[in-house]
């Protein structure tokens, strides 16, 4: 069993599927983020779940702030992301709507989670 470990291992030690973190395009990096941010706020607001509301992963608190990351992001790069800008932007309105949803006093339009970066969400 150790033959079959040490014949896997590469000579030099090199993972040849990690790249090194300075060949990774900006767009990548702040695309990937955008996509952990969005993953995120849609678990905690019980997206994952068939029924979010009695998700055990709810938490309008955290999906604010996670939100509210993501809404600054997005609009501090949104001139870098190219292609990807309307792709990320149109999720980060369906997590804020999803937000006002599964609050039980809604926020007035402008005052939700990233709306002071985005401008109101109706």
């Amino acid at each position: 069993m150790s033959e079959n470990f040490e014949a896997d291992q590469n000579t030099d030690g090199a993972n040849p599927d990690v790249r090194e973190l300075s060949e990774v395009p900006a767009v990548e990096v702040i695309s990937r983020a955008a996509v952990m941010l969005m993953s995120s706020a849609a678990e905690k607001l019980g997206l994952s779940d068939a029924d979010p509301s009695s998700s055990p992963y709810l938490d309008l608190d955290e999906a604010r702030r996670v939100i509210t990351a993501l809404a600054g992001l997005v609009t501090a790069s949104v001139e870098y992301l190219g292609p990807h800008a309307g792709p990320i932007r149109e999720g980060l309105q369906a997590l804020q709507r999803a937000f006002r949803e599964a609050s039980s006093h809604p926020d007035e339009p402008g005052k939700g989670p990233g709306e002071k970066f985005t401008g109101p969400v109706y």
